[in-house]
């Protein structure tokens, strides 16, 4: 009788145990369960932000280049008026030396015209000597 309580006791005991060790599993299940659902989650998460910087990214490089654009819009209409000033001061200095070269070739026409007279005049005189001379001899 008593083996008997004995085994059925230990029957029960067994049973326990196992209920025991059943529940843990399941808890352990669970637990996992709900660790990969969160690992996803947290995946998912990443992947967003992820994405969301690739994003900002290309926005901002494309601001970027905007600017960029701009600025060398800026510089090429900097440039051309630059040349057509250059252009245009080009033209007045040439018309400057123009002006000049006339003036310098105008001053050395006077000078050599006034050397001219001037040998003119000594000429006629030296003539009018000579001819008094003559007129002496005579």
């Amino acid at each position: 009788k008593r083996k008997k309580e004995r085994k059925k006791e230990n029957h029960l005991q067994e049973r326990k145990k196992d209920r025991k060790k059943e529940k843990r599993k399941k808890e352990r299940k669970k637990e996992r369960k709900k660790e990969r659902k969160e690992r996803k989650k947290e995946r998912k998460k990443e992947k967003k932000r992820k994405k969301e910087r690739k994003k900002e990214r290309k926005k901002e490089r494309k601001k970027e280049r905007k600017k960029e654009r701009e600025k060398n819009k800026e510089r090429k209409k900097k440039t051309k008026k630059e040349r057509e000033n250059n252009k245009e001061r080009k033209k007045e200095r040439k018309k400057e030396r123009k002006k000049e070269r006339k003036k310098e070739r105008k001053k050395e026409r006077k000078k050599k015209e006034r050397k001219n007279h001037l040998q003119e005049r000594k000429k006629e005189s030296f003539e009018r000597k000579n001819h008094l001379q003559e007129r002496k001899k005579k």
